[in-house]
């Protein structure tokens, strides 16, 4: 059984119509909805980056049913653990089971904006696991005094909390960071049917759903997709560790001048209308081993991707 979840883009969108479209993904049946967790936007002209915790409250209230959570959220720099934990922790509350959060190293993009120096990737990873342990335990309701390598806490208690802990997704592409997901994460999380990290994840004794993001551009042709996807979305053609290095927006748009439209035609994005290629994509991923699928549309008709998948995508799905 795969679950079908919609991205809700805080790069492209602001608040109020985030919210709106969490209501109409519900409506459309999709399974859930993730909200990336961002400072800035990928490029300038995405244009929106809206705080992702307020959104949310909006989500909580605009929604019934429909599973909530960050897609993802980096806790070891820019926002502290401690208050981290009474954001997450108000969210599940809010959402009444509802409420996953998805947990991931993130980017300079994001992180560096409080001053503080950006670390490698292995020292990110430790300040995950710490972050991750650091937040459970204030999940428990206990007062927590805490002096670690990367974090200290001086007797914080959280007073609101849920009846039951939100699950922890971990986001990973390589095999450190996979074998780390199997030991801090209730699931997994990433971009693209990446079957190797998953594979670690599992081999390392890690359990729980699998996400994975597939990114889409849906347009009335496939000439208009790849057009947009180019104009909206150019970085996902990005290589290597430049996504994770990039400072800042207008560093992520000079990169980004060298993709080509060719590159977005030949790449991952999905940019074909045909609702039955969509369906093949998403049966794709459950053959790599996810069983939640996140359908990111960095086109600019999200009523159009949301109607034909209401209509033609979602119930061809096992």
């Amino acid at each position: 059984m795969t679950d079908v979840g919609f991205a809700l883009s805080s790069e492209l969108y602001g608040p109020g119509e985030l919210v709106d479209q969490a209501a109409r993904a519900e409506a459309a049946g999709f399974d859930f909805v993730a909200l990336s967790d961002h400072y800035h936007p990928w490029i300038p002209d995405q244009g929106e980056s809206p705080f992702a915790w307020t959104t949310l409250g909006g989500v909580a209230e605009a929604t019934d049913e429909i599973e909530v959570g960050t897609g993802v959220t980096c806790p070891i720099q820019r926002y502290h653990p401690a208050l981290l934990a009474q954001a997450t922790a108000t969210a599940a509350e809010m959402l009444d089971g509802r409420f996953f959060f998805g947990v991931g190293t993130g980017e300079r993009l994001n992180e560096h904006v409080v001053g503080d120096y950006w670390p490698p990737a292995a020292v990110r990873l430790e300040m995950l696991d710490e972050a991750v342990r650091v937040i459970r335990a204030l999940w428990r309701g206990d007062e927590i005094t805490h002096h670690g390598d990367h974090y200290t806490v001086e007797n914080a208690k959280l007073f609101t909390l849920p009846e039951e802990p939100p699950p922890v997704y971990a986001s990973a592409y390589g095999p450190k960071a996979a074998t780390l997901a199997a030991e801090i994460g209730d699931g997994f999380y990433t971009v693209g049917p990446q079957e190797e990290p998953l594979q670690r994840y599992r081999d390392e004794g890690g359990e729980g759903p699998a996400y994975a993001q597939l990114t889409v551009s849906y347009a009335d042709s496939e000439d208009e997709a790849v057009e947009q996807a180019h104009e909206r979305w150019p970085n996902t053609a990005l290589p290597g560790d430049l996504s994770t290095e990039l400072g800042t927006p207008v560093h992520f748009r000079q990169a980004s001048q060298q993709v080509s439209k060719a590159d977005i035609a030949e790449g991952s994005t999905v940019t074909d209308p045909d609702p039955s290629t969509h369906v093949e994509q998403i049966e794709s991923f459950a053959e790599a081993g996810f069983d939640h699928v996140v359908v990111h549309q960095v086109g600019a008709d999200v009523e159009g991707v949301l109607q034909t998948y209401e209509d033609e995508v979602l119930s061809e799905i096992d």
